[in-house]
Parts: structure tokens; C-alpha cells; sequence
């Protein structure tokens, strides 16, 4: 059995590994300047994008929650794996062989995550091979009566669950996998007697997780003798989180990062038949209904930001049966509308039917005016609404508006209110102002007591004066980090100081590390952080720079050192970055230097010329050495700028 992971190993791993290729599977990026990404944070729900990313240093940081590390770190928080299973999924992604100690050397079975998902793929290959069996022929008439051709099958790797009760766990046993791994794969359930196969007589799709991996099945029922669900799904597992998981977001994802789009529909099927009608954002939820999680795995994706012209975040179309379980999902659906900065739609195609029916019946034309023909959420919402009042007696008149004003009152955008506010005075017959009065009415009984902020369902953290008068950080926030220090023009300039300090210690150059060593802050916090860089000046340049720096400062201020470490630098190009660096440091020992000066000046003013003539030299001699600094200082920034 292989014991712990060479430390080297782990060391050359995350090395190797570029963070934004992960990072990216989950998030989309954009440039922050030199060398720093953004985009939208995956661990909490935001509007502005306040992750960022930076590959030379191989770290994220997340301005808004907090939350900081490295590629291992980010995996083991968004996949929940073990930290020696990150290490490992991260060297199968680049092929690296690790080597183990206290153990017989490498391993290729690597950890837990990696077996369940190894399981999964092999039943996946065993039941697409299964599809084309004399048992598979209800399998393929189902397929073909929804009209999808044994290419389609291929691409979306649909199989099929034999009717046996020990086919898959018998295939499995043979490839090597334990009746513990099947069963915690959700492949097999443990019955009275012994383990037997869950999925039988079914048809197969295979779940993946972003990454396109195979996490799990959702199984279609097909036999008349079959007494279980209609549709049955693989449980929860270690891998499989039905809430967090959406049906082709694998073959989506780069499409809905591109289009900014993203098409939720209700079925396999549906998502089947979207893709080969050419919306290939369409992706479906795994046997439950959408909500939080689904929405924190898409918006980063979609570069869903706050404050922005909500057409530039793209749009999020939902489609819905126009059953009772339909307008069930609907209405929860506009229960988490507000948590989306895009544009939000319904899409309901004629005649009721859903995206794999209007396909087979209308073509793909119709899936694509479908989803063209959207109409926005709002006004589903309170067409919907008004359907349930008789609007020809004046009580189902009033009664609607009562019913109505409420959905107004939660639009975010007051011009796109007002809007509504007109048509809906159309529709009820009744006078502008009156609807007016009663959104407004909706409004006011809605209003929370607290102040929000952009961050869906959140406030905003707020620092409270401690009973000395000091500031105190908000709960669950940083105790020490940027957004404590004070916004005037000094601290802002120590601010990026240090910042360059700790990214670009090799632009900035030792000896202007050294004299900033001696300079004055009017901000503690960043004067301990400058206190750990100069203390590691030997360490320039190594890979574990930034970790050198967060052992050296006390525990509440490695946050101000992860968020100085990550923020962006305003430079558009290496060369850029190098001038920068150099220069806000030289304005901060420059700034020094003058203060130091000024103090100088004071006490020569103020020493006796008869009787203190040596300290008078001696003030006039640091006065010259000053100065002396100071045109070295310029003399190297011009020869920095020239170069």
C-alpha cells in the first residue's frame, strides 16, 4: 500500500500545473492586468468579480469571501477531494508518475475520487456496448422514436442497463474494482442477501462533472415490468451531488462561457435535442429541482456581473411544461431570478410540448425559434399571475393587482419597472398611477431592514467601531485586509507599494528592498507586511516566496498578504510592470527620504550655532546624504525607464 506523496513530487506537480487551466474549467476569466486574471468567485455568490487568479504565482484569492490558495486548495474546495487526491487528479492531468514514501513506490490506482470515477467510466463502457445487444432493442426503438440516430447515442454516449442483477457487478469485479468501490460508486445497491445491480432494463445516460468526467447515470424506465421510477438516478455519492450537478454542462460549458447563454431545460432528452438543433447551451437538471448550487455553478460561467448593462451578461432562458410540475419550476425558478445579474426568459413551445417532442415534431427550426421567441421571466411571471384572477369582475381586477404588485416590486431595474407598470395597467384596465402606487405599496412592505449590496441575498459586511474607538472587522471577514485601510492618497501609495514588494520583489531590486526597509508607514499593517519581505529578501525569486511571507507575519495578517499577493497591478505589459514596480517603491522611499529631510531641516533650525556646532555638522552631513540618495534613486529610475 503506497504511503504519503513525495513531498517533491507535490512541489514539481503544482509547478506544472497551470491554476488558470483548472480554474478555468469552473470560471471565466478575463485579464486584470499583467499576469492577474478575474472572473466571477465560485465559492459564493457575487455580482462583481472579485476572484482573481494569478498563474506565475499559482494562486487565487477571492476579494469578496476570502477564500485564498493553490491549485490543490481550489480543487479539494470545489470537488471536496482529499488534499493527496487533488495532488494526484492534478499529476494524471499532466501524466506526472508520483512516487509515494513508506509505500511500494508508484501507484496508478492514485485515491478514492479517482477509483469511483474510474468505475464509472468502465460501467459507462460497459453499457454503450451493451446498446447494441438483441436485449438493448427497447432501448433503441425508444431512441429512435424520439429521433435520435446511433451517432447521436454515440456523442452523448447513451448505453444500456441489461436486465440482470449482477451483469455490471460481475464486469466490474473482473476489471479489479471491490464490491465496496461499486457500492460507493451507486452503480450496485446492498440488498438483504448480497450486492445487486441498481440500474436494470434501463436506458443509460452518463452524468459528468464539469471536467467531462463520469460522475454518475440517470436511467430511463423501459420495460412494462419494470415497477421502479419513471427515472432513477445514481444517489448520493462521494462524487455525485445531485443539487451541484447539471446534465451536459461537459459539452456546454464552452459554449455558454462564449454565447453567454445558458438553456435550462427539464429532460436528457431535451438537452439531447437541443444540442442537435444547434443550441448547445442547453443543459438539464439530475432528479431535482433547479436552485442555489445550480445557479453558483453557472454564473461563473456566464460572467454574470453586477452593475453592468444586464444584455452584456448574457441570458439565461429557461423551459418549462406547461404542466402542474411546470409552474411548480417556474415559480421556483423566479424565486432565484434575483440571484442572476443576466437577462432572465421563459421559453414555452407551442402546443405544450417539450424541446425533444417540438423537435420530432416541428423540426429544428421550431427548437431554435423556441429559444429565439423567449419571452422575459417578468412577464411570464405575471401573465401567469393574472391567469389566476377572473379580470372581467372588478374584484378579480383588484385582486390581480394585489397579486401582481409583488413581482413588479422585485425587478431590479426601475426604468424596466415602469415599463412593466404600463403594461400591466393595460392589461387590468386600469389607471398608471393607481398600478404605480400599489408596486410602490409592494415595495415598501418588501424592503429589507438591512443594508444589501449587489451579492445576492447578502449584506454588506460592514466594520464596526470597537469600544476603544478601533476598527473591528466584520464577522466571518479578514482581521486584517485591504478593505480596513484607510482610502487617503498616503496609505493608497504604501498600499501599492507593498503590493509590488510582495508580487515583484526581482523588478523592484534588492537595494531598493533594503532602503524601503527603513521607511515610515502610516499604515501598521502594511509596515508588518513590508517587515516580512525584507526579512526574506535572501528568498527572492523561489517558489515558495509567498509561503515564506504568510509564515512570517502573524496569523491575522495573512489575509492582507494573500489579497496584496493576488490584487491586480495596473501595467499593460511586462516592461511595464517592471517600470511600475521599481517606480511606486522609489516614490515610497523618495517620500521617506523628503519626510526624514524636513525633520533634519527642523532640528538644524532649531540647534544653538554657538554651542552645538558638531551636531549642527553632523545634521548637514545626513542632509547631504540625503540628497545624495534621492538623485540615486532618480538616476536609477531613468536608467529603468530607458532600458
Amino acid at each position: 500500500m503506497a504511503g504519503r506523496i513525495a513531498r517533491n513530487d507535490i512541489d514539481e506537480v503544482r509547478s506544472r500545473v497551470n491554476i488558470a487551466d483548472v480554474v478555468g474549467d469552473y470560471v471565466t476569466l478575463k485579464s486584470a492586468g499583467v499576469g492577474s486574471l478575474k472572473g466571477l468567485c465560485p465559492f459564493h455568490d457575487e455580482r462583481s468579480p472579485s476572484f482573481h487568479v494569478r498563474p506565475q504565482v499559482g494562486r487565487y484569492h477571492c476579494f469578496g469571501c476570502g477564500e485564498d490558495g493553490d491549485v490543490f486548495e481550489f480543487v479539494i474546495k470545489q470537488d471536496h477531494t482529499t488534499f493527496q487526491e487533488a495532488v494526484e487528479r492534478m499529476a494524471a492531468k499532466i501524466g506526472f508518475t508520483l512516487h509515494y514514501e513508506e509505500g511500494d513506490g508508484p501507484r496508478t490506482d492514485y485515491n478514492t475520487r479517482a477509483r469511483l470515477i474510474a468505475a464509472n467510466e468502465a460501467a459507462l463502457q460497459f453499457y454503450t456496448a451493451q446498446l447494441t445487444t438483441a436485449a438493448a432493442e427497447p432501448a433503441r426503438q425508444f431512441l429512435g422514436e424520439r429521433g435520435f440516430d446511433p451517432a447521436a447515442a454515440q456523442h452523448f454516449g447513451v448505453g444500456f442497463a441489461p436486465k440482470s442483477y449482477d451483469a455490471l457487478k460481475d464486469h466490474l469485479r473482473g476489471r479489479g474494482f471491490t464490491i465496496d468501490e461499486i457500492i460507493s460508486a451507486g452503480l450496485v445497491s446492498q440488498g438483504d442477501r448480497s450486492p445487486y445491480d441498481r440500474f436494470r432494463g434501463r436506458l443509460m445516460w452518463p452524468i459528468r462533472d464539469v471536467t467531462g468526467a463520469t460522475i454518475g447515470f440517470g436511467a430511463r424506465r423501459l420495460l412494462d415490468d419494470d415497477k421502479g421510477p419513471k427515472y432513477l438516478n445514481t444517489p448520493e455519492t462521494p462524487i455525485y451531488h445531485k443539487s451541484q450537478v447539471l446534465y451536459g454542462l461537459d459539452l456546454a460549458r464552452r459554449d455558454i462561457s462564449k454565447q453567454k447563454q445558458v438553456v435550462i431545460v427539464e429532460g436528457y432528452t431535451d438537452v439531447m435535442a437541443c444540442h442537435l438543433a444547434g443550441i448547445t447551451t442547453a443543459v438539464a437538471t439530475c432528479g431535482t429541482s433547479f436552485g442555489v448550487d445550480h445557479i453558483k455553478v453557472l454564473r461563473p460561467m456566464l460572467g454574470d456581473l453586477a452593475g453592468a448593462d444586464p444584455n452584456a451578461n448574457g441570458e439565461v432562458v429557461f423551459t418549462f411544461d406547461p404542466d402542474e410540475a411546470g409552474q411548480r419550476a417556474a415559480s421556483r425558478a423566479f424565486a432565484e431570478e434575483q440571484r442572476f445579474a443576466a437577462q432572465t426568459y421563459v421559453a414555452v413551445a407551442p402546443g405544450g410540448l417539450d424541446p425533444c417532442d417540438l423537435r420530432l415534431q416541428r423540426g429544428d427550426d421550431a427548437i431554435r425559434r423556441l429559444v429565439t421567441n423567449k419571452r422575459p421571466m417578468f412577464e411570464f411571471m405575471i401573465r401567469r399571475t393574472l391567469d389566476g384572477h377572473d379580470l372581467e369582475t372588478v374584484e378579480g381586477r383588484v385582486s390581480a393587482l394585489r397579486a401582481a404588485a409583488p413581482v413588479l416590486a422585485g425587478i431590479r431595474d426601475r426604468s424596466l419597472t415602469q415599463g412593466y407598470v404600463r403594461e400591466l395597467a393595460g392589461w387590468l384596465g386600469m389607471d398608471i398611477p393607481e398600478v404605480r402606487r400599489a408596486v410602490e405599496n409592494a415595495r415598501q412592505r418588501a424592503s429589507a431592514t438591512g443594508r444589501h449590496d449587489d451579492r445576492p441575498g447578502g449584506t454588506v459586511p460592514v466594520a464596526q467601531a470597537g469600544p476603544g474607538g478601533e476598527l473591528v472587522a466584520p464577522p466571518d471577514e479578514p482581521i486584517a485586509g485591504l478593505r480596513l485601510l484607510p482610502n487617503d492618497p498616503i496609505t493608497r501609495m504604501e498600499r501599492d507599494a507593498v503590493m509590488a514588494m510582495v508580487q515583484q520583489p526581482g523588478h523592484v531590486g534588492l537595494p531598493l528592498l533594503g532602503l524601503a526597509a527603513a521607511a515610515t508607514f502610516s499604515a501598521p499593517m502594511l509596515a508588518v507586511v513590508r517587515d516580512a519581505v525584507v526579512a526574506n529578501v535572501d528568498a527572492v525569486g523561489a517558489p515558495d516566496w509567498l509561503d515564506r511571507l504568510l509564515r512570517d507575519v502573524p496569523t491575522p495578517f495573512r489575509g492582507l498578504v494573500q489579497e496584496l499577493a493576488l490584487a491586480p497591478i495596473p501595467a499593460r505589459t511586462d516592461e511595464d510592470l517592471a517600470l511600475y514596480a521599481r517606480s511606486i517603491v522609489v516614490a515610497l522611499v523618495e517620500r521617506d527620504l523628503l519626510a526624514r529631510k524636513a525633520s533634519l531641516l527642523g532640528q538644524l533650525q532649531r540647534a544653538d550655532p554657538h554651542e552645538q556646532a558638531d551636531r549642527r555638522a553632523e545634521i548637514q552631513r545626513q542632509l547631504v546624504d540625503i540628497d545624495a540618495q534621492r538623485m540615486r534613486l532618480r538616476a536609477d529610475a531613468e536608467a529603468a525607464a530607458n532600458s
